[in-house]
């Protein structure tokens, strides 16, 4: 078993914690759009407290651990490796809990490139464990606004977990997805879902808009966050996100494989 220690030292060894590439700009401007409600930086979440740029700064620095001095305004921002450790042992705690119930699960990631390993893992231990693990709306269409204007992406599952693929593109040899933060695909997964009269998820395990997206229709809803997704904290803080664990959701794809074991052994789960 991988202990906490040597995870750790792999977080800060590859940048998960502790000084990450999200730099101080990027976050701060997140926190100030997030502050101006701009559906970019919101994916999903409708928040109710009157969350300004320094309120969320604090926010930010109780949970992940980046500087609360708002004059610090360049550089790369930090994660600390204990609050993310600390969440992903919370974190385990509800894949135990649904893994013990057998309980219906969704997974989905906008972060196909770096995140599909580690939730592809999540998925099998989970229906080895007795989970069934949903795939509704597969195929369906997804318009969603980029910087690029309105495109239209494909609902796939590859393994269990949903991502969005650009229509048209879907072709063997393509790339794995797209890269969204939209809370579009998780509201059209879980509106079929409903609408066929099938099983519902207990439990959505994702990032960006499949988190907050769900939280934000009352399913229990887990994933990272880095410490430019204010709203995951947001979620977090406010009761919509039962889990946000704070670290870099962009490193390579093979840093993520120790906090999966991690997980699955802390949630008593085998790969």
């Amino acid at each position: 078993m991988l202990s906490r220690g040597a995870l750790r030292a792999h977080l800060l060894d590859v940048r998960l914690a502790g000084v990450v590439a999200t730099s101080r700009e990027a976050s701060l401007r997140s926190y100030r759009l997030f502050a101006a409600r701009d559906p970019r930086v919101l994916i999903g979440i409708d928040p109710d407290g009157d969350w300004g740029q320094r309120d969320l700064l604090g926010l930010m620095a109780r949970r992940c651990g980046v500087s609360a001095d708002p004059r610090h305004t360049s550089g790369q921002d930090v994660i600390d490796p204990e609050r993310t450790l600390t969440a992903l042992d919370a974190f385990a705690g509800r894949l135990a809990a649904v893994a013990q119930r057998r309980a219906p699960v969704l997974l989905g990631t906008g972060h196909p490139h770096r995140l599909l390993g580690f939730y592809v893992a999540l998925a099998d231990a989970l229906s080895a464990a007795g989970c069934a693990v949903l795939t509704p709306a597969q195929g369906h269409c997804v318009d969603i606004t980029t910087r690029f204007g309105l495109r239209t992406y494909n609902l796939a599952y590859v393994r269990g977990v949903a991502l969005v693929r650009e229509a048209g593109l879907e072709r063997p040899g393509c790339e794995p997805g797209a890269h969204t933060h939209s809370p579009l695909p998780v509201r059209t997964a879980l509106a079929v879902a409903a609408d066929a009269g099938g099983p519902l998820p207990e439990l959505v395990i994702g990032d960006h808009g499949w988190v907050c997206g769900a939280g934000q229709l009352g399913f229990e809803a887990i994933g990272p966050g880095d410490t430019n997704d204010p709203a995951l904290f947001v979620g977090e803080a406010e009761g919509l996100v039962s889990v946000a664990v704070p670290l870099d959701d962009g490193v390579r794809p093979e840093y993520y494989r120790p906090l999966t074991r991690y997980v699955l052994n802390r949630a008593c789960l085998s790969q």
